[in-house]
């Protein structure tokens, strides 16, 4: 009795059909392998690699080219000429204003009178007015109030001053650091800073403004100094 077709047919498939199924695995995996390889050839890779690269170069713009500048001429500048001014044997005058102090050689009392207090700096001395026991580097030279006072030798004077303990000061610089100050003038002196005076040259009067030896009678307060130290005026004075 013939065997219906399924039947026949799934007794082939039973028997072939492991071999039939290898073969085609088989051939599916050599299809694939030929596209893979056809698609890794080198003559592809070596045609992409070799194919010829255009390069395009701009050249740059130049600027179009000058003539050289033309060198200005410097000009040389011509030598001064010189005169050497004639020498003189004559010394130049002084400039206007200036004076040459010299030591002075005549020496004047500046008022006549009583000497009320001496020259004292070694030796303490009782002051009447402050009560107390100091040194006087001054000459107090009784005067009555209103005596004229005179410079006690020549030279310019350089200070006027109303002290708050003397009163009012004159003071003459003589030259070589050589100075003389006279305290307790009247208010008002007969000088000005700046003025040249002489020996006996009268510079103001006796007055009573030195509130510091108000206890004495009149009289003037007479300092001398040799480069700002206190120096004994009966040692330049004439007897």
């Amino acid at each position: 009795m013939k065997k219906p077709f399924l039947k026949r047919m799934g007794d082939f498939l039973e028997g072939k059909g492991f071999y039939i199924v290898l073969f085609l695995c088989v051939a599916a995996i050599g299809i694939s392998g030929y596209y893979l390889f056809t698609s890794l050839s080198p003559e592809e890779a070596d045609a992409t690699v070799n194919a010829p690269v255009h390069i395009t170069v701009t050249p740059t713009p130049t600027a179009p080219s000058q003539p050289p500048a033309t060198p200005t001429p410097v000009q040389t500048p011509k030598p001064v000429q010189t005169t050497n001014p004639a020498v003189s044997d004559t010394p130049a005058p002084a400039a206007a204003g200036t004076t040459t102090q010299t030591v002075p050689t005549v020496f004047a009392w500046p008022v006549q009178g009583e000497v009320l207090s001496d020259f004292s700096v070694e030796t303490l001395a009782y002051d009447q007015t402050m009560e107390d026991w100091r040194v006087h580097a001054a000459l107090d030279l009784a005067a009555a109030a209103g005596t004229e006072v005179r410079a006690t030798a020549a030279g310019t004077v350089t200070d006027l001053v109303e002290d708050a303990l003397m009163g009012t000061t004159v003071v003459i610089d003589h030259g070589a650091g050589l100075t003389s100050t006279y305290a307790n003038l009247a208010a008002v002196p007969t000088v000005e800073v700046g003025d040249s005076v002489l020996a006996g040259d009268v510079i103001g009067a006796v007055g009573q403004t030195a509130i510091a030896e108000s206890a004495l009678p009149d009289h003037l307060h007479f300092v001398m100094q040799q480069d700002g130290e206190p120096v004994n005026p009966l040692d330049y004075l004439p007897d």
